[in-house]
């Protein structure tokens, strides 16, 4: 499988959106929402974002704490966290006023219980001015309505939506080391819409032409040798020699 990262209208939509957060006004705030339901590629998309951005990415835990949060963004930051909460808060002001960089918090949803972490990233924001940017699952929006200080400050919103068709024959035609017939691509649109579960069917049809010394694969290969369905095929669907 080739290593590509691709630009589904997900991704397009998340570059928009940061390069609008980077841009803004003065006086416009600066945090953003990036949510959607599992599989999408939202965690994939922030990660490439933030190693192209040098950006500090944060993935929470379950037992995250609001001190354990300031911790990582220190260390992220190339610093030795301080012991003490009031010293390590400061600490991390400090040094993103002196290197303002965007602070990118996946999970965002193991947080949204917790006041005091989630009023912290409010905190950051409003003393250093850096975008902050929170990524969660699909009922993050309306988890964090519930902290109106925080959720006023949120100036840009991203729900990634399931792939359409054209993103899932943009991922397989860009991953895909073997040839697969647009039925192919139909096919793997129709049994998932989670982006590993496509890269797995992918990673299936390459082993599929490798064994049996195929160029590609069409939806009839793929069926076979995958379900062990009897379909009926097409002009369009004929499989490959």
């Amino acid at each position: 499988m080739k290593k590509v990262f691709v630009k589904t209208k997900n991704v397009k939509n998340f570059i928009t959106l940061m390069n609008n957060l980077k841009q803004r006004a003065e006086g416009v705030p600066g945090m953003a929402l990036v949510y959607g339901e599992p599989g999408l590629g939202k965690t994939q998309a922030v990660v490439w974002w933030a190693a192209q951005n040098d950006a500090a990415f944060i993935r929470s835990t379950n037992l995250m704490s609001g001190r354990w949060l300031l911790e990582e963004i220190v260390e992220e930051l190339g610093e030795v966290p301080y012991y003490r909460s009031s010293e390590l808060f400061k600490q991390c002001v400090r040094q993103l006023k002196e290197e303002p960089r965007v602070i990118i918090v996946d999970e965002i949803d193991y947080l949204a219980a917790d006041s005091h972490a989630i009023e912290t990233l409010r905190d950051i924001h409003d003393k250093t001015n850096v975008p902050i940017v929170l990524v969660g699952m699909g009922q993050a929006d309306k988890k964090l309505m519930r902290y109106r200080h925080l959720y006023d400050r949120i100036s840009e919103k991203l729900k990634f939506e399931p792939f359409t068709q054209g993103d899932i024959k943009g991922i397989v035609d860009q991953l895909c080391e073997v040839e697969t017939t647009d039925c192919a691509v139909n096919y793997i649109y129709n049994q998932t819409n989670r982006f590993r579960q496509i890269v797995k069917l992918i990673n299936k049809a390459e082993n599929i032409a490798k064994a049996n010394g195929l160029k590609g694969v069409d939806e009839l290969t793929l069926k076979e040798f995958i379900n062990d369905d009897p379909i009926e095929t097409t002009e369009t669907c004929k499989k490959s020699k």
